[in-house]
């Protein structure tokens, strides 16, 4: 999942350079989700 979040945040980079912001804004905001989802479920299989 990280590496997912790794990839849509670079996409998000490379959007932001060339100026497609609405592009860089939607990737940026799916990276966020997840690294979110990954850090709840590395909480969640720590603690089971």
């Amino acid at each position: 999942m990280l590496e997912l979040a790794l990839l849509f945040f670079v996409i998000a980079l490379v959007a932001g350079a060339f100026g497609a912001t609405g592009v860089a804004g939607f990737s940026m905001a799916i990276a966020k989700w997840l690294v979110v989802l990954f850090l709840v479920l590395a909480v969640v299989s720590l603690l089971l």
